[in-house]
């Protein structure tokens, strides 16, 4: 991984560039999670990748080299009351938001993961994939990601016959099987539950 898009904003005059990213927008559960981190320029830290594509082992691992490398970072969370009243796509733009203006050192201009963003404060740049092309955006994913699922572990104990240890909140087998015994819990997005509901009438609410 390469710092082109990092090297491009210091050559455009900027001088703390931060990676952005968000964890959490598909689950049927639990908040969504976005970080920001401002990496010093040309840091090389191995095995850093798109959070999606590394074990939990190594996340973990690299949440702990980038807080204690980073210049800057931070982790926002908008929970799932909040994305019901005001859809997924606008409780991201404000998770991110939120991330950015929680930096203990200010941004300048801000790398975002994806092809689109609102309500940035600062100048910025999206990048499709970027989690895979873009040292900040990758540490900002792995923060991000690693952020949700120690919350939603800890739900897990408050709420353990739904195993949002495993699944941290995503629709698998075992996810609607629980919700087919049990119905929603407190954390669950009602809004996210609607085509669940059209299929299985007689679950519990």
């Amino acid at each position: 991984m390469i710092w082109e898009y990092e090297e491009q904003a210091a050559a455009d005059g900027y001088r703390a560039v931060c990676g952005v990213d968000e964890a959490g927008r598909g689950p049927l559960a639990g908040p969504v999670c976005a970080a920001a981190v401002i990496l010093p320029p040309g840091l090389v830290i191995d095995g850093l990748n798109d959070s999606k594509k590394l074990t939990e082992k190594k996340r973990e691992a690299l949440y702990s080299v980038i807080c204690e490398n980073a210049v800057a970072w931070s982790a926002a969370l908008v929970d799932e009351q909040v994305i019901d009243e005001i859809n997924i796509l606008q409780a991201t733009y404000r998770v991110m938001r939120q991330a950015v203006e929680g930096l203990s050192v200010p941004a300048d201009f801000a790398l975002v993961d994806g092809n689109r963003s609102e309500g940035l404060a600062v100048p910025h740049r999206c990048i499709v994939g970027g989690d895979g092309l873009s040292p900040s955006i990758a540490a900002a994913s792995i923060i991000a990601k690693v952020t949700r699922d120690r919350l939603l572990r800890q739900y897990d104990e408050t709420y353990p016959q739904y195993g949002f240890a495993k699944h941290k909140g995503y629709g698998s087998r075992a996810h609607y099987e629980a919700l087919l015994r049990y119905g929603p819990c407190p954390i669950h997005r009602r809004t996210f539950l609607r085509k669940f509901y059209e299929q299985h009438p007689e679950a519990p609410r």
